[in-house]
């Protein structure tokens, strides 16, 4: 008996040590996961960090473009006004000076198509562009006009691109 008795306990410490590898190696691999854990987070913070500082400079360049493409927009109709001074001063050449204002329309039409929340506007300066495009003998005798309504757009009138929609409107668009 006495020999089972020793047998039991050594079996009993046996299985108290086997336990307690277990648990070490539990609470071993715990404290990794824990580590591994904290990486990740660390990790993520800062991927977020990194990401708002992306998103904030794709906002500070997005911005600095469309200011750029007011200043050409700008700068389109300065340059058509110019040329339409020309055209109405001028004593010959019509239709070299008619391409060159044309042309302005074209960039005006182009950088208008560029700015951003300007889709309304942008329609009646494509609607213009059109009208030079197919009706240069209805339009051709209306240059001042189209300088006026031009001028009021580069000074940011309310009622410019109203006045542009009735002047696309007073063209006949069946007719040459």
């Amino acid at each position: 008996m006495a020999k089972d008795k020793d047998k039991n306990r050594k079996n009993k410490n046996e299985k108290v040590e086997e336990m307690l590898n277990y648990t070490y190696r539990d609470s071993g691999q715990e404290f990794l996961m824990q580590k591994k854990m904290l990486r990740s987070i660390v990790l993520m913070i800062i991927t977020m960090m990194a990401l708002i500082v992306f998103i904030a400079l794709y906002f500070g360049e997005r911005q600095r473009v469309q200011e750029t493409y007011q200043r050409q927009f700008d700068k389109a109709l300065d340059s058509a006004i110019e040329h339409m001074e020309d055209y109405v001063n001028a004593d010959g050449d019509f239709e070299l000076r008619y391409r060159m204002i044309f042309t302005e329309i074209t960039n005006i039409n182009t950088f208008s198509f560029l700015l951003e929340g300007k889709e309304a506007e942008h329609k009646s300066i494509n609607e213009l562009y059109t009208v030079f495009l197919k009706y240069p003998e209805q339009t051709s005798g209306r240059i001042e006009e189209v300088k006026e309504i031009v001028e009021k757009i580069k000074t940011s009138e309310k009622d410019a691109y109203e006045q542009l929609d009735q002047f696309i409107a007073s063209i006949d668009k069946k007719g040459f």
